[in-house]
């Protein structure tokens, strides 16, 4: 009977009540448990592992070229952000409110941390979201005007519920990938929460994009809805410093 239950579960994808169907099984004539508890312990485990599977799937769809999470930062030596600020972001109220995040620093400072950490917190959370560094991003969004993809393109992009760009601002840009990029945060304005990560303050946008009523109309999208932090210090990357040194932990 096992096998034919174990056979009809496979048929039907349920692999999760499939691979605990035995150890189920076995403590339920141990211990005696109704019908109705054994199919209940069954359907969580099947829950269980589609939940798993799910978050498994979001996390390579996102690309994360780094596993961090906010219990990995540094912030005793980050000291220009507050970490209470920065864990109530991570509650994820900004993306159901549709809010966009921008991170603006000198690099090493931990945009890129912060950034993978609140992305990988939404994930977690069930939200669909995709890490790409800009440059990466204003290519994809270029090739695609070759095969004429674009609209399919940007209609993905468009439906991630966050959307993290890291370092704009160290990138080639010609006319055309400033439109795309305008067009794909067009897209997103007031619907998704997009993420970015840049060294460059707003009013140094104009130099990158070199055109200023392009400039001035995704600024005015982009900071509508917007929390913007600014990071200082030294950088991250520098070696921690030594343990007889008065700076020291």
């Amino acid at each position: 009977m096992r096998e034919a239950v174990r056979t009809l579960l496979a048929e039907l994808h349920f692999e999760g009540m499939r691979e605990s169907l035995d150890r189920i099984l076995d403590a339920a004539e141990r211990s005696g448990d109704p019908p109705a508890a054994v199919l209940l312990a069954l359907l969580r485990e099947e829950a269980r592992y589609r939940q798993e599977r799910s978050l498994a799937y979001r996390l390579k769809q996102a690309h994360l070229p780094w596993d961090w999470s906010l219990a990995t930062f540094p912030f005793e030596r980050q000291t220009t952000v507050d970490a209470s600020h920065i864990r109530a972001l991570a509650g994820l109220e900004f993306l159901e409110r549709a809010e966009n995040l921008v991170l603006i620093g000198p690099p090493g400072t931990g945009k890129t941390g912060l950034a993978i950490a609140l992305l990988r917190q939404a994930l977690v959370s069930g939200y669909r979201g995709r890490f790409y560094n800009a440059q990466d991003l204003i290519d994809e969004l270029y090739a695609s005007l070759a095969d004429h993809s674009t609209t399919r393109l940007l209609k993905r992009l468009a439906a991630y519920d966050i959307l993290a760009v890291d370092e704009l601002g160290y990138m080639n840009l010609k006319p055309e990938h400033a439109n795309a990029l305008f067009q794909l945060l067009e897209q997103r304005y007031a619907r998704k929460s997009t993420l970015i990560t840049t060294n460059l303050d707003f009013d140094r946008w104009y130099e990158l994009f070199r055109n200023k009523p392009l400039v001035d109309a995704l600024l005015d999208r982009l900071r509508h809805h917007c929390i913007t932090l600014r990071l200082g210090g030294p950088s991250l990357r520098t070696p921690d410093a030594p343990a007889d040194s008065p700076a020291a932990p």
